[in-house]
């Protein structure tokens, strides 16, 4: 579990970490060994990245996902928050049901209401749907 301190809403929660990502994040850590953040901010010629006085700028984090985005070549207008609502969708698209509200922890809310704002229906979803209300039904034909 990842700890969130602090973050929208200046709400601590806990989210999963895959396995994956840990892996990721301590290849990435490797590289400059920092005792207090995973994300320093750049530093001097001359100066290891260990000794850096703070950590990364937000504004570093958002350059950075500009430029994936155009690198990705998806055309759509996104920011780091359009992660969020990608993050409940691909959840509920992975059957994580919005009825035990682990996605409105994950994500921080207060109001399950909130929730279902940022979890958009898509075709997957519609597709399951479908197919449980067939499941459903196909009893009693």
């Amino acid at each position: 579990m990842l700890h969130v301190r602090q973050g929208k809403g200046n709400k601590d929660r806990y989210v999963p970490l895959p396995e994956s990502t840990l892996k990721l994040l301590r290849d990435y850590w490797s590289t400059h060994r920092h005792p207090v953040w995973l994300f320093p901010a750049p530093t001097r010629a001359g100066v290891l990245p260990s000794a850096a006085a703070q950590p990364m700028d937000v504004s570093g984090v958002q350059r950075a996902f500009k430029a994936a985005l155009q690198e990705s070549g998806v055309q759509k207008d996104a920011s780091v928050h359009t992660l969020r609502h990608s993050y409940a969708t691909h959840l509920l698209e992975a059957g994580v049901t919005l009825r035990v509200r682990l996605i409105q922890a994950y994500l921080g809310h207060s109001s399950f209401q909130t929730t279902t704002r940022y979890t958009h229906l898509t075709r997957e979803v519609e597709a399951i749907a479908a197919d449980a209300i067939n499941r459903v039904m196909t009893p009693l034909l």
